[in-house]
């Protein structure tokens, strides 16, 4: 029987074709991909280390971009994704120890950190606590899972509850946190019937009198305590808006004697008082 035997065409590299766009064909674990990162390793800073990271970074870019796919359609453009992965990359090749494994086992956590905590630093409004924000996520994907199945109508908390193993209070949170990835102006106007209510209007504001009240008050006991002749001059001065020259004719005394004592009265009646307000925090 005649046999046939077929010889080996060896492979060729294209001159007209980068070298860096034929590495990126290979393997992720290719040879080259090892030797790169051995060499940048042990080269000191300058441009030919800065040539063999930028090579490095074009190799890899692809998996970058394939990782930051699967963040499509959360509210931000995929192009801005693809920049945010690629920075997580960038900072993947700069701080990766070729002796500790494959790069891909390395890189792929430090992209997708970058990507969520772009989401989590950049994307909300106003900051919203790291749980909060886990809780939405939580929510979102099991909304997304139950909706799938045929025939599902919208989850209700309980079953969002059963499909995450969470309570339904933190199902409410993460289902209010998916209302609130944006702000709404409080120029908005509400629904209701008077025109030009809008949610600014709603709001309560800071009232000084509540302020007058608590000094008052912490004052009070120690103006009890002092003697007669004081508290009629603090109140002819403050209450009875008396000048000092007025005082000292009623009493009969002079006025740097009506001057001292209000000095001394208020001086006493002031350091009891932030004496109290310090000794209520120490025991809280």
């Amino acid at each position: 029987m005649p046999t046939h035997t077929t010889t080996a065409r060896p492979q060729t590299h294209d001159a007209s074709v980068p070298l860096s766009v034929t590495a990126r064909r290979h393997h992720d674990d290719s040879p080259e991909a090892t030797a790169l990162f051995e060499r940048l390793v042990a080269l000191d800073d300058g441009p030919e280390r800065d040539a063999v990271r930028d090579e490095l970074v074009a190799l890899w870019l692809p998996m970058a971009h394939r990782i930051a796919g699967r963040f499509r359609d959360r509210g931000e453009a995929m192009e801005d994704l693809r920049q945010v992965a690629a920075l997580g990359l960038v900072k993947a090749v700069d701080r990766f120890d070729p002796a500790r494994g494959a790069f891909e086992s390395y890189a792929v956590p430090t992209i997708t950190g970058e990507v969520k905590r772009h989401f989590r630093d950049r994307m909300w409004a106003l900051r919203v606590p790291r749980r909060v924000q886990d809780l939405r996520n939580r929510v979102r994907v099991a909304r997304r899972d139950l909706l799938e199945r045929p025939g599902t109508k919208e989850p209700t908390p309980a079953e969002l509850a059963a499909h995450t193993g969470l309570t339904e209070e933190e199902v409410a949170a993460g289902l209010e946190a998916l209302e609130s990835f944006s702000t709404l102006s409080l120029d908005a106007e509400l629904a209701s019937g008077d025109d030009g209510y809008s949610l600014g209007d709603t709001l309560g504001e800071s009232d000084s009198s509540f302020d007058v009240v608590v000094d008052r008050e912490a004052a009070k006991n120690e103006l009890r305590r002092l003697p007669e002749r004081e508290r009629a001059i603090l109140y002819m001065r403050f209450f009875e808006d008396m000048t000092q020259s007025g005082i000292a004719d009623r009493l009969g005394i002079s006025q740097m004697h009506v001057s001292r004592l209000i000095t001394r009265s208020c001086a006493q009646v002031r350091d009891e008082a932030l004496g109290q307000f310090s000794r209520s925090r120490s025991t809280s």
